[in-house]
């Protein structure tokens, strides 16, 4: 077990890629449980983790939020968000965050929310007087929300593993969604004075934000077809994540007109190189979880919990910690 510690870390110290360093920790912990003859299980293991049905979903989500990108939706999203908060002290930041919450109910990773505003938003903010640390601070907070918002990826993942209803994680997921933003916002608005944040001149009149919302309406039905099919039943997440596909299809090349031949072709290469990567770490962490299961490791973890404190409070705090 110590072994199978020690390269672990001694391999994520070195910087190796984290599906590698799953592997090779899982099957040198393979191999030293029973030699050779143990080795031939990680294939199959491997292929164990990965047939799930609902894992369908993630290239399907992580694809319509790179046509919705692509496509120029981004653009309206900020627009609107600026017309709503850009008002405040700090407006581009705030703007930042709810455009973030926007942009997560449609691609639910996060790091498709910083690809995203990461182009965009750090060279408009720092445009306009914001320092590049602190807008780049802001949107990497931010697009800690792509996750949590339905529909996150992550929540796919552990839904399908754990056997967790899917539809019953995004629900959840909504309100902390929403307290992350407000709480980045206050801290925003707590700097404001401080560093002496950009402040716009003027509130917008009630027809600029309603002509912003009219140019990213479409794009702000999609979150809430994704989340209502799937709540009352009407689609699973994979048939949800295939029809939001096709939607982004339909308003990114026929409404907007922003996608040619070759962008489809760059997003489909680009979603295959974020869905391999994903589920590269899923397969290889089969291989260590297995291992752990068999040697419950799992057991002994708890025990030392409960060694330590029977509170669930502290245990949790605890696994927090970990």
């Amino acid at each position: 077990m110590w072994l199978v510690a020690i390269i672990f870390f001694g391999l994520l110290i070195l910087g190796m890629p984290v599906g590698f360093v799953l592997g090779v920790a899982g099957m040198v912990g393979i191999f030293d449980m029973g030699g050779g003859r143990f080795l031939a299980m990680a294939p199959d293991r491997m292929f164990a983790g990965l047939d799930l049905f609902p894992f369908l979903a993630m290239p399907f989500f992580i694809l319509a939020g790179e046509i919705m990108n692509r496509s120029g939706i981004t653009t309206h999203l900020v627009e609107f968000a600026d017309a709503l908060v850009g008002w405040l002290r700090g407006g581009m930041a705030h703007s930042n965050m709810v455009a973030s919450v926007m942009f997560a109910g449609i691609t639910g990773a996060a790091t498709a929310d910083a690809a995203a505003f990461g182009n965009t938003l750090v060279p408009a903010m720092v445009k306009q007087g914001y320092t590049k640390p602190f807008a780049c601070a802001v949107t990497a907070a931010g697009s800690i929300i792509g996750p949590t918002i339905p529909p996150s990826t992550l929540m796919v993942i552990y839904g399908s593993i754990m056997g967790v209803s899917i539809a019953g994680l995004f629900a959840a997921g909504i309100v902390p969604g929403l307290l992350i933003c407000l709480i980045c916002m206050a801290v925003i608005a707590g700097l404001g004075r401080r560093l002496n944040l950009p402040k716009a001149d003027k509130r917008p009149s009630l027809r600029s934000i309603f002509v912003a919302f009219r140019k990213s309406f479409l794009a702000l039905v999609l979150p809430v077809f994704i989340l209502g099919s799937i709540l009352f039943g009407v689609a699973t997440p994979t048939e949800a994540a295939s029809i939001a596909v096709f939607y982004a299809l339909v308003v990114g090349g026929l409404v907007y007109r922003g996608i040619t031949m070759r962008d489809l072709y760059e997003m489909l290469v680009r979603t295959t190189r974020i869905t391999g990567v994903i589920f590269l770490i899923i397969a290889s962490a089969s291989i260590l979880g297995w291992w752990m299961t068999f040697n419950q490791i799992p057991q002994l973890i708890a025990a030392g919990f409960l060694a330590l404190s029977d509170n669930p409070k502290v245990i949790i705090a605890m696994i927090i910690g970990l």
